[in-house]
């Protein structure tokens, strides 16, 4: 009987902390401001971002999506 109170006892807390665990899914308003710095995006550096599509489009002999034109060879 003793056995089975305290096993009772403990499947409740287990449980309780499972559910809690699921209470804060997230971010807060004041919380944004920081996850929202330039620095935070993919994309931060617009300079080494295009200097990579320019490689990247010259290599694959394409042009287009990204504001620039141009061919495969890179000289445009």
């Amino acid at each position: 009987m003793m056995r089975a109170t305290v096993f009772r006892i403990a499947a409740l807390g287990a449980l309780a902390l499972a559910v809690s665990g699921c209470s804060h899914l997230g971010v807060e308003p004041w919380e944004r401001d920081v996850l929202a710095r330039p620095e935070m995006r993919l994309d931060a550096d617009a300079v080494s971002r295009a200097l990579d599509d320019h490689i990247y489009f010259s290599k694959e002999a394409s042009s287009g999506g990204r504001g620039f034109g141009g061919g495969g060879c890179g000289c445009n």
